[in-house]
């Protein structure tokens, strides 16, 4: 166990290195002195366990900053950093020297771009590899997200301030600050890299905002559209299929961030920097910083919750969606159907796939919209659901946009890089898309290609990824809202709700509300589902009574209603289906049935 000397968010190399050198003594011990560092390949050594019971047992996790692009010029290289983000683009393993010995003593990089010792050449090594992840901030992720941890106040914090920043600090006045940057050793917190003098940690100087250094990130990379800002994720001992591409998580470990690696000497003897994948030349540490991840978590939307999570009575739930039903009963101009039907379609999520059929989605269409009530009900409906989920996008839905976005993402084969698109997106993303300003007009074939991926998206909740010689469906689940003056052609949606409100709308909900409405939200979207066979055979009995009466229905009809009522029966906090909440449904199909007419 590492001492309390050791400062684990100011030095976190320090303590890698020393349960390294105490499990490479006992190896070395055990074995007799034979190669005791064969066994630590992809395996962790105790170093991981320190940071996961710091970060979490001891609640050690508050004290992390959280790295965006406001206050990276702030925090110095080599100090414990958390990022949180999408992963964009999977780019393969790198290996690296990940021990040798020096001497008669095991040393180890791991987590860490290049050695912090004097390698010998030649001397006993071992080459391990780590998982490049080419990750951004989630898109469209919304901003009460972003308060659920904010972390610490870099300012109170000297000991993951930059150097320069401490300095400004001082000249500006602020003596309260100690330099706390030596641990019980003696030794500097920092690595000990011979070129560690020479490291800037921008080309900005310090008095540069936040807002000016931020167009500089990433070198306005054509690969991140609409963001500045990016972080290359370094993943250690981990299977290969753990992390997913568009997996949405937060990853803690070393962050380092090198303009002396951008350009690295030929002439260099550093073994590490032969080892460097042609990657750094794409994402360049002078513009992107690496972070050496010890311990990563996926992230869900229960993860975004400022309060804890309590137990998920069904009397709880029930207060809390007559709360959230009325509220958007008010918003809709007191329209009750179109609430009751926005409710179900904001609790859906994707349950299972069979075959090609998608289980548990339910895409939105309300009818009835023109530009004037889109930019009443529409921009106020966009705010809520802004204020609601963790992540959304309100999409214009012109042929302009068609004709002119880059929806689908791309494979890059000269850069080798993912080119995102608008459509690679976290699981759970809500999109609106506004019809009402489309036009008429003619379709280029880019057009074309988008409207038929919109559509399959919707269809299937898939996405095809172009790899230029191949395209490639991914899976997907995202909740679609279409705004159209009638039923929309191109997004043919499950559910067709003509929209009748009878006021215009003037409501408000406080902070309590929507904390209580997010957790309730996130909290049935969870929930477990299951039927009864007694119950599930009365409604296959009625389904083929209304397929008999109604040649009409198909198949993808009787499956909404069976969705339907499942969200209904979690929506009251129930994991499994009543004859009630179907009779609920049979009733909310008969007054959208009797308003189509």
């Amino acid at each position: 166990m590492v001492g309390p000397q050791y400062d684990l968010v100011g030095n976190p190399l320090g303590a890698v290195r020393t349960t390294f050198e105490k499990a490479a003594a006992a190896a070395a011990a055990e074995s007799g002195g034979r190669d005791p560092v064969a066994a630590f390949r992809s395996k962790d050594w105790g170093a991981s366990e320190v940071f996961r019971s710091f970060l979490f047992d001891q609640g050690g996790i508050d004290k992390v900053p959280l790295l965006d692009a406001s206050n990276l010029g702030l925090i110095k290289p080599n100090t414990l950093v958390r990022f949180r983000g999408m992963v964009q683009d999977m780019l393969g393993n790198e290996f690296y020297a990940g021990a040798f010995k020096d001497g008669s003593t095991w040393r180890t990089n791991k987590f860490t771009d290049f050695s912090p010792f004097a390698m010998p050449h030649p001397c006993d090594s071992h080459l391990w590899e780590r998982h490049l992840f080419h990750c951004v901030p989630v898109p469209g992720q919304n901003t009460w997200t972003l308060d659920s941890t904010p972390g610490p106040d870099l300012r109170q914090m000297s000991s993951c301030m930059s150097p320069e920043q401490r300095e400004k600090r001082k000249r500006d006045g602020d003596d309260d600050i100690m330099d706390v940057s030596e641990n019980g050793n003696g030794e500097s917190s920092s690595s000990k890299k011979p070129k560690e003098d020479a490291v800037q940690i921008s080309s900005n100087s310090a008095e540069t905002t936040a807002t000016e250094a931020v167009p500089e990130m990433n070198g306005n990379d054509h690969h991140i559209p609409g963001s500045s800002f990016s972080c290359l994720v370094k993943i250690y001992d981990m299977p290969e299929s753990q992390v997913k591409l568009n997996d949405v998580g937060e990853f803690i470990g070393v962050y380092t961030f090198d303009p002396e690696l951008a350009a690295p000497n030929d002439n260099s003897d550093d073994i590490m920097f032969d080892l460097i994948e042609d990657v750094t030349a794409q994402l360049p540490p002078s513009k992107v910083p690496r972070l050496h991840c010890l311990v990563w978590r996926k992230l869900s939307s229960q993860d975004f919750l400022a309060k804890q999570p309590v137990e998920p009575l069904p009397s709880l739930l029930k207060g809390i969606r007559q709360s959230l039903l009325s509220h958007l009963t008010q918003l809709l101009g007191n329209d009750d159907l179109a609430a009751q039907c926005l409710l179900l379609h904001l609790l859906s999520r994707l349950r299972t796939r069979v075959d090609v059929v998608t289980v548990g989605r339910l895409s939105l269409n309300f009818t009835g919209f023109n530009r004037e009530s889109a930019s009443i009900f529409g921009n106020q409906l966009n705010t809520l659901i802004q204020r609601l989920v963790p992540y959304s996008q309100a999409i214009p839905l012109s042929i302009e946009y068609l004709n002119t976005t880059t929806l689908q993402p791309r494979k890059d084969n000269k850069s080798g890089r993912l080119v995102t698109g608008v459509l690679q997106l976290p699981q759970g993303t809500h999109l609106t898309f506004d019809e009402t300003i489309m036009q008429s007009g003619s379709l280029t074939s880019k057009g074309v290609e988008n409207t038929v991926l919109l559509k399959n998206l919707m269809d299937s909740m898939m996405v095809e990824y172009d790899f230029e010689y191949y395209k490639l469906e991914m899976a997907t689940d995202v909740q679609m809202l279409t705004l159209s003056e009638g039923k929309s052609n191109i997004l043919p949606s499950d559910l067709v709700v003509p929209f009748r409100p009878s006021t215009v709308p003037a409501v408000t909900a406080t902070p309590e509300e929507l904390e209580s409405w997010r957790w309730y939200l996130a909290t049935v979207r969870s929930l477990p589902q299951s039927n009864e066979p007694e119950i599930l055979q009365t409604i296959q009995d009625e389904m083929v009574n209304a397929m008999r009466e109604d040649r009409s229905l198909g198949c993808s009809e009787l499956s909404r209603w069976l969705t339907m009522a499942q969200i209904t029966a979690s929506s009251f906090g129930e994991k499994s289906l009543s004859m009630e909440h179907w009779q609920m449904v049979k009733e909310l199909e008969r007054l959208r049935k009797q308003r189509m007419q």
